[in-house]
């Protein structure tokens, strides 16, 4: 200061005076330190401030900064806390330092080379500002501290602004205050000074100058690109919360300024939030971009598949996904949900009648589960921007909108014949809650009758017809079905379990939760089941739970509560009965289950059948081959899967109690128990799944005569084979060949009670399969007729249909081993299909023949078709069993156990199969029909070879009639649609799916841009069909093979399309049809390729705020597949792997795929390794994208920012 002092008395300019100041610095050597000097910056401004405070010195300040003696933004640090709160005080100095801000916060001077000197500066640029303190940062990189500066300044500048103008501050609770202060130091000027008048007008004058440059320079900053940034990164890596309540402080504040203020304020708004609305857009996609809702409900109601996650949340995060996806209004996007749902139902106006019902489901999916998935949306925008007196949120807006454009559609509003009672009866229950709820009236129509009617027959009947019309009415009949009388507990279940759950669509998720939790709500705890007083309590709600099992079989039921997403749930209620009821043996006189009767083997049939339809218990052993990268071919679910799903919701619950999901917002009676559950609490019921697991994997061994095991199966022997003792067969002769040594006496045919085993239904389960061997096995050998082969098999199951578990389960196994010969279907031995083979045949030939498939026949006319024993005795089985309401259970099991059983062997049975049904129930014709069409494309273990070419074919014409997607439902002719939709889960392996459809895409891609080449003669441009929609129908492409490609194989396939399928297409040399494509074609190839691969995983892993279940079947492999893809363009990129595709689609994929996923999914790059993300940008500003490598830099989290900040400084 000595220096600087002497200087001044010489008179020197500020420039003689910073030479002057620099010398004195180096001549100071080693001790001062490098430049710019921070101890130097901390003199000078303590001395201006305000101990010598005048212009001389200010102007040696920008002087010192200029030529580096400084740092720019050290110094503004060091002055920002000083000047700030006595700009009232010091206008000159406000000035100035506006002046200086202004000239340096933008400037080139801000870098600095990495050392401990920018080290120094920046913990003083931390200190001074207190950031510590006010935003509780505490890094040390000079990138977070420059960023943090800025926000600092910006947060300030706008406090001071804010109060300047006469409104009240928009700082944070805890900050320093930056109100002005009024203090006696003027600054020592250097005129002469005036009147007091004078000066304090002209300060005055000051002040407001002073705002209006503030404003100037905060515009000035809010329109820099480096400032832009430095505020972006702020917001997307670190205090996005923080500043969503100053946005909409500001946003406040700006409607009432003046336009100047305004346009000030609302460039920061939209810099800071990107959600705020830039402009109502004024272009939509075609009809194709919302075909993903179609794809997905026409999927989730083939009741074959079940799902473990509730529609409910899928529909939520697929519909916010698709809103944003496709850019398009809360009206529009509502809009074509509730058209899809419509279509769904009136694609089944004629349904087609089979063993499996589809309407309830349909009529679920449309008015009970779309309409809560929109109001969980409506409900999060509420809790996030709460309401405002009578104001309509926009997408609250966007429904109502939606619902009144609906009129236009009246097609598609007139209900399905069948189901026109059932619309009529929900109109009338809608109108009158409508008036009710106008009046404060409530609806006690069933409530008045309950007390009265729990023992009225007819009654009963009529209410199980009836669904319920309140909430109110279900607690009641709740209550009664937990704390009546035996006989109204049997009632008020039975109720319940009726058309409330199939049809009572306004209540439908309480009465889902009610069901379930009252298949476990009065029972003894899990460790008791074994215990003499926990099995009384179980026989007597026996009637109770039976009711409930069978309401719980019948119909779409199983699959209405997977669309709720409660199968784990149900499976764990049925856990403890099948233990229980499965230990506790029949009275000795038990003759046949299927009487009607209630018994112990019942409720344990109707339990344990309902429990095995949960998932694939006979699925045959190619099912769990691992594939060549390591994991499983299939996601095919498992008891233990279940268990899993299950208990990690629990975790979820029990971790977020006071947020719970949406899930559990079904009422106080769906809350989910608190403790996890394990196989391993059901001894016996694990045994058996181990069993029933060494079964599937491989043939039976032998056992000693002594075995328990061995000794239940000779009397289940003695027992089946009791009416073929007259015609001299014994069970000693039929175990003769048996390779599981079943051997034992038979025993007098008069003594039926002796013949009976009644043992527990576990100890029976056990020994079936070796029964089943020696009667098969008797069969092969001539020892046994198919005609008694049949009868013991159905005297099995009449006296435990559990025991059809077994049967499923054994003949699965040993139909893909291929040791039995075939037998033929002749009508003498084994009964024949007849003239209905060859007509079924045919029709499953035309219907594929108008998708372009072509099949062979493999029945040739005069030979009598033949089927592996196993097949030949099962089907036989099926037959024999009436089309009885109170079988329902077994139906289910049988039906779906004999389609996958057709299509895991490569003997083309399924035709026969069909056949004999068809001649049992004629009116199942065209239902049996499709379900032949599935075999071509199932049944070949080599899917990849076989079904190669008939899936390309299929998906051709897919790709060409798209709209057979939403428009045909399931009738003969079935379009190509609901073709791949039916056929596309039926392959054992479905990893070349990807590589078919994404060919498939780049074909179309490059189809469209040959039209625009190409189309029309050479001299008429106004014949080509337009570059922007040509790229449009792409992108449309592209979108409908990525929902394609979900539906097929789910995250397994899109895992392999990320990693396998994509790169090796494109290091792989181009294929001759594509070869010399133009650079228009291969731009719109790779355009295509990266839209396809972005949709498909986007669409599959939806928004980042998902359920906990989804997130453990989906989102878990995300981080992985995504890292492993990007650290591939980036090895590209560098120039370690070489590529075999054209150059222009190379560039067009990877500057599209970066654009997608900057714009919509930003939050998949936070996992991408820094280094990855730095040689990604690298190759995006060589091809002269920067703005897009900047962007990219900018959503890689905290560990980017550095990195970005070195880019721009």
């Amino acid at each position: 200061m000595a220096a600087v002092k002497a200087s001044e008395a010489r008179g020197d300019s500020p420039l003689l005076r910073a030479v002057e100041l620099s010398r004195v610095i180096a001549g100071e050597g080693a001790g001062a330190g490098p430049l710019p000097s921070a101890d130097l910056a901390g003199i000078l401004v303590s001395n201006l401030c305000f101990a010598h405070n005048s212009p001389s010195l200010w102007k040696l300040l920008g002087q010192a900064v200029a030529s580096r003696l400084l740092c720019p933004l050290h110094v503004l640090a060091l002055l920002t806390p000083r000047v700030l709160p006595q700009r009232r005080a010091q206008p000159e100095a406000y000035r100035l330092y506006l002046e200086l801000l202004k000239c340096h916060v933008t400037s080139s001077l801000l870098s600095m080379e990495a050392g401990p000197n920018r080290d120094k500066i920046g913990k003083s640029i931390a200190e001074a500002l207190q950031l510590s303190k006010v935003y509780g940062f505490s890094g040390t990189e000079f990138g977070h501290v420059v960023i943090m500066f800025v926000l600092a300044v910006v947060n300030k500048l706008i406090d001071s602004i804010l109060e300047d103008c006469g409104f009240p501050s928009a700082m944070a609770e805890g900050q320093e205050s930056v109100y002005a202060t009024d203090g006696p130091q003027p600054m020592d000027l250097d005129v002469k000074r005036g009147s007091t008048e004078n000066q304090n007008e002209h300060r005055e004058q000051l002040r407001r100058k002073n705002t209006l440059m503030a404003l100037d320079v905060l515009h000035m900053m809010a329109a820099d690109r480096k400032i832009q940034s430095f505020l972006r990164l702020i917001f997307l890596n670190i205090f996005s919360a923080v500043y969503i309540g100053i946005v909409i402080g500001l946003s406040k504040f700006a409607k009432q300024t003046i336009n100047q203020i305004t346009n000030a304020f609302w460039v920061f708004l939209v810099i800071w939030d990107p959600w705020l609305p830039s402009g109502q857009l004024t272009w939509s996609w075609e009809a194709l971009c919302w075909i993903i809702f179609d794809i997905y409900v026409e999927n989730a109601i083939d009741g074959r598949h079940l799902s473990l996650i509730s529609a409910i949340g899928i529909i939520k995060e697929m519909t916010k996904t698709m809103q944003v996806l496709n850019e398009a209004s809360w009206q529009e996007t509502f809009k074509a949900l509730w058209i899809s749902a419509l279509r769904l139902v009136q694609r089944a106006r004629e349904p087609l009648e089979g063993p499996i019902p589809h309407l309830d489901a349909r009529l679920c999916m449309l008015l009970s589960l779309i309409p809560l998935a929109v109001a969980e949306i409506l409900q999060e925008e509420s809790d996030m921007l709460g309401a405002e007196g009578n104001k309509i949120l926009p997408q609250r807006q966007g429904l109502i909108s939606s619902l009144q454009d609906l009129i236009q559609y009246s097609g598609l509003l007139v209900p399905p014949s069948s189901v026109v009672n059932a619309a009529n009866a929900a109109a009338s229950k809608a109108a009158i809650f409508k008036a009710n709820y106008k009046t404060g009236v409530g609806n006690s129509s069933l409530m008045d009758q309950t007390d009265s009617s729990m023992k009225a027959g007819p009654l009963i009947d009529a209410l199980v017809a009836t669904p319920a019309s309140s909430v109110a009415e279900l607690d009641k009949l709740y209550s009664i079905a937990t704390n009546g009388s035996e006989e109204e507990k049997t009632a008020a279940a039975k109720i319940l379990c009726g058309a409330s759950l199939v049809r009572g669509w306004n209540i439908q998720e309480h009465v889902v939760g009610m069901v379930v939790k009252l298949l476990s709500a009065s029972l003894p705890s899990v460790s008791s089941t074994s215990t003499p007083g926990s099995m009384s309590h179980y026989l007597a709600h026996m009637s109770t739970l039976n009711e409930i099992l069978l309401g719980v079989s019948y119909g779409d039921a199983i699959h209405i509560l997977s669309l709720y997403g409660m199968v784990p749930d149900v499976a764990v209620a049925l856990m403890p009965l099948c233990e229980a009821f499965g230990s506790i043996a029949p009275p000795p006189n038990h003759k046949s289950t299927i009487l009607g009767e209630t018994s112990v083997y019942s409720v344990f049939s109707c339990a344990f059948l309902c429990l095995l339809r949960l998932w694939k218990f006979y699925r045959p052993p190619q099912e769990y081959c691992l594939a060549g990268r390591g994991g499983s071919v299939k996601l095919e679910l498992t008891l233990d899967y279940l268990l899993l799903m299950r208990n990690n919701r629990i975790e979820f619950s029990n971790s977020s109690a006071p947020n719970r999901d949406s899930y559990n917002n079904m009422g106080s009676v769906n809350e989910v128990p608190a403790q996890p559950i394990y196989i391993d609490s059901f001894p016996k019921l694990r045994a058996w799944y181990f069993q029933n697991q060494a079964c599937i994997a491989s043939t039976l061994s032998g056992f000693c005569n002594k075995n328990p095991v061995h000794q239940v199966a000779n009397k289940i022997l003695n027992m089946i084979c009791r009416k073929m003792n007259k015609s001299g067969v014994s069970s000693s002769n039929l175990s003769s060949t048996s390779s599981s040594s079943v051997s034992g006496s038979s025993v007098s045919a008069s003594d039926d009670s002796c013949q009976r085993p009644a043992v527990p239904a576990w100890e029976f389960l056990e020994a079936v399969p070796f029964v089943l061997e020696a009667v098969l096995t008797a069969c092969a050998h001539g020892r046994l007729s198919s005609r008694d082969l049949t009868t013991s098999l159905r005297d099995l199951v009449d006296f435990l249909p559990a025991s059809l578990a077994a049967i499923v389960s054994y003949f699965s196994a040993e139909i893909t081993r291929g040791i039995w010969k075939p037998v033929p279907m002749n009508g003498i031995e084994w009964p024949s299909p007849g003239a209905s083979l060859h007509s079924i045949e045919a029709e499953v030939k035309e219907i594929l023949a108008s998708a372009g498939v072509q099949i062979n026949s493999c029945y040739p006319r005069g030979v009598p078709p033949m089927l592996p024993l196993p097949m030949a005795a099962l089907i036989s089985l099926t037959i024999t069993f009436k089309l009885d309401r109170s079988l329902e259970y077994i139906h289910r099991v049988i039906g779906q156990a004999l389609e996958n059983c057709a299509g895991g062997s490569s003997w083309p049975s399924m035709p026969i199969i069909g056949a004999l049904w068809t001649q049992k129930v004629r009116r199942w014709h065209d239902f049996i029909v499709l379900s032949c069409m599935l075999c071509p494309f199932g049944r070949d273990k080599d899917a990849v070879h076989v079904a190669h070419p008939k899936l390309l074919l299929v998906l051709s014409a897919v790709f060409t009639q798209w709209d057979s997607i939403t428009n045909q439902g399931l009738r003969l002719p079935m379009a190509p649609g609901f073709i791949y939709l039916r056929t596309c889960r039926t392959f054992h392996d479905t990893y070349f799916i990807s590589e078919v459809i994404l060919k498939q895409v780049i074909e179309w891609a490059h189809k469209l841009a040959n039209g625009w080449s190409f189309n029309g003669p050479p001299q008429l441009k106004s014949g080509r069909t337009p570059l922007s929609c040509a790229a449009s129908m792409a992108h449309q492409v592209a979108l409908l093979g990525g929902g394609l490609l979900c539906v097929a194989g789910g995250p397994l396939v899109v895992q392999v399309l990320y990693e396998e399928t994509l790169p090796t297409l494109l290091l792989s040399a181009r294929e001759q049809s594509l070869k010399d494509p133009g650079p228009v074609s291969s731009t719109l190839q790779g355009y295509a390729m990266a839209n396809m691969l972005f949709y498909s995983g986007s669409l599959l892993w939806l928004a980042d705020r998902t359920d906990p279940v989804m997130k453990l079947s989906f989102l878990w492999r995300r981080p992985r597949v995504v890292r492993n893809h990007m650290d591939f363009i980036a090895g590209v990129l560098d120039g370690h792997i070489l590529l075999g595709c054209d150059p222009g689609t190379w560039k067009a994929y990877v500057s599209q795929f970066m654009f997608l996923v900057v714009k919509f999914v930003p939050s998949w790059l936070r996992d991408i390794k820094l280094e990855t993300l730095k040689k990604i940008a690298a190759g995006l500003r060589s091809w002269h994208e920067h703005d897009l490598a900047l962007s990219l830099l900018e959503r890689g989290g905290p560990q980017a920012i550095s990195v970005v900040v070195e880019t721009l400084l």
